[in-house]
C-alpha cells in the first residue's frame, strides 16, 4: 500500500454542518486545511431536519447567494415560518417567527432532509485551502510535543499527517472527543431520538410551521412534525434517556401507539404512510459548561454537546459552533498559540457566552415540561388572549424576554391576569 506523509495547520474530522462551517470559514480567512469523513457524500444523518434562524444567519455570513439559492429551492427545502406548541390537553398554540409579516418577507427558517443539506454544504467547501478526503479511514490520532498527528486511509492509500490544530467536528462519540477529554460517559441530560418519514400526513400548516406536541405520554419529551418537500414529513420523539430506563419505555412502540391512537395527531395519520424504517441516535444536550476544547484541539457540534435541551436544535448551533471555531484558529495562527488557555479564551467563552443564556433557559423550560397542568395552563390562557400569545411569540426571537419564560413570576402574572 502506498504512504505519504502530509503536513497542515488544520485537520477537521468531520464533514458534516459543525466541519463544513469550519472549513468553509477557514478558507474564507485564507488558513489552508485538511477535512476528513469516513463517509461518502451524499450520505443520510438522522435528524429532525429542522433549520432555525441561526442556521440562516451562519450562511449568509459565508456567503448570502447561498441562502438565495436554498429559497429558491422549494422542492428540497421547505420555508418555515413559525412553530406550533401542543399541549398536553391537545390546544395548540402558533408562534410565529416573525410576527410582523409582508408579502416580501422571507422565511426565518426551513426543513431539509440531511441527505440534502449535508450534501449542500459539502459542495460548498472545495476552496483553494481546503483539500478534502471523504470515504476515508481513520486508524490513530496521537499527540506529542503539541503535534497532532493522524493516521488514515483513502482509496488505498495510507496517510499521516501532521497538524498544530485538529477540530473534531465528528460527534459526540467520535475519535476527537475520545481521545483529547478521555470521557466516552454520556451527559445526565442526554436524550434519545426517533425519526421516522412519512408521505400524506394531513393537517399541516399552510405556512409550514413546525410542530412539537407535548403528549402526556411523552413528558418531559415530546413528538415532533416537521413539514418537508412533495408531501413528506419528518416525524419523530425525543425524550430524556434517564426517563427512557427508568420507566423501560419502548421508544419505537410509543410512538406508533401514539400515532394511531392519540387524539391529538391519530386522524391526521389515517392515511399516511412510513416510507423508511424507523431510525434512532443520541442527542447530546447542552446543560452546563464542559471544556469543549485544550492544547491543539477544538470540538464543535455534537462533539462538543451543543444540542439545545429544550428545542432539540443541533443543525444551527453546529454551524454557529463551527464558525466560532474558525475565528478561534484564525487567532490562533495569527499569534502562534495552541495552548488550552488560549482556545479556552477564544473559543469556549465565546461559545457559551453567545450560546450558553440561551442553553440555560432551554434548560429551564426542559424542566417545566414535567408539569403538564402549568403547560395547559398557559397555552389556554394565550389561546384566548392575543397580547399574551404576541408577548410569548415575542419571547421566542428576543432572549432577553425569553428569559421570562424561565421565571416564576411570569406564570405568577398569567395566574392573577397582571
Amino acid at each position: 500500500m502506498d504512504k505519504k506523509q502530509l503536513e497542515t495547520p488544520v485537520i477537521i474530522i468531520g464533514a458534516g454542518p459543525a466541519g463544513a462551517a469550519t472549513s468553509i470559514f477557514l478558507s474564507k480567512a485564507g488558513i489552508h486545511h485538511i477535512i476528513i469523513d469516513k463517509e461518502k457524500f451524499p450520505r443520510d444523518k438522522v435528524c429532525g431536519d429542522a433549520c432555525s434562524g441561526k442556521t440562516a444567519l451562519v450562511i449568509r455570513r459565508a456567503n448570502p447567494e447561498w441562502m438565495d439559492e436554498i429559497q429558491s429551492q422549494a422542492e428540497k427545502f421547505t420555508p418555515s415560518y413559525g412553530i406550533i406548541f401542543v399541549a398536553p390537553n391537545g390546544k395548540p398554540l402558533d408562534i410565529p417567527f416573525t410576527p410582523i409579516r409582508t408579502p416580501e418577507t422571507k422565511a426565518p427558517g426551513f426543513t431539509v432532509s440531511r441527505f440534502v443539506f449535508d450534501n449542500y454544504l459539502f459542495q460548498k467547501i472545495p476552496s483553494p485551502y481546503a483539500t478534502v478526503f471523504e470515504g476515508a479511514t481513520i486508524s490513530n490520532v496521537d499527540r506529542t510535543n503539541n503535534i497532532v498527528q493522524v493516521n488514515f486511509t483513502h482509496t488505498g492509500t495510507e496517510y499521516e499527517v501532521r497538524t498544530n490544530i485538529i477540530v473534531g467536528a465528528d460527534g459526540d462519540k467520535g475519535i476527537v472527543r475520545k481521545k483529547f477529554i478521555k470521557s466516552d460517559a454520556t451527559n445526565k441530560a442526554y436524550a434519545v431520538g426517533l425519526r421516522a418519514y412519512y408521505e400524506g400526513v394531513t393537517g399541516l400548516n399552510k405556512d409550514n410551521f413546525i410542530e412539537l406536541h407535548f403528549l402526556p405520554e411523552m413528558l418531559p419529551g415530546y413528538f415532533w412534525i416537521f413539514p418537508l418537500p412533495n408531501g413528506m414529513a419528518n416525524v419523530g420523539v425525543g425524550i430524556l434517556s434517564d426517563t427512557v430506563r427508568k420507566k423501560k419505555i419502548n421508544l419505537r412502540e410509543q410512538m406508533l401507539n401514539a400515532i394511531k391512537t392519540n387524539p391529538s395527531i391519530k386522524d391526521r395519520f389515517a392515511n399516511a404512510t412510513l416510507t423508511d424504517k424507523i431510525q434512532g441516535w443520541g442527542l447530546p444536550m447542552a446543560t452546563e459548561r464542559e471544556p469543549i476544547s485544550g492544547d491543539n484541539f477544538i470540538l464543535t457540534g455534537d462533539a462538543a454537546s451543543l444540542i439545545d435541551p429544550f428545542s432539540g436544535e443541533g443543525i444551527g448551533n453546529a454551524l454557529y459552533s463551527g464558525m466560532l471555531a474558525a475565528d478561534a484558529i484564525k487567532q490562533s495562527v495569527e499569534q502562534r498559540n495552541t495552548s488550552a488557555a488560549f482556545f479556552n479564551t477564544t473559543y469556549d467563552d465565546v461559545v457559551w457566552k453567545r450560546l450558553g443564556d440561551e442553553f440555560k433557559i432551554s434548560a429551564t423550560l426542559q424542566r417545566l415540561c414535567k408539569y403538564p397542568w402549568l403547560f395547559n395552563f398557559v397555552v389556554n390562557k394565550a389561546y384566548k388572549s392575543p397580547s399574551l400569545k404576541n408577548t410569548i411569540s415575542c419571547m421566542f426571537t428576543d432572549m432577553d424576554l425569553r428569559d421570562q419564560l424561565s421565571k416564576p413570576s411570569f406564570y405568577f402574572n398569567i395566574l392573577f391576569n397582571r
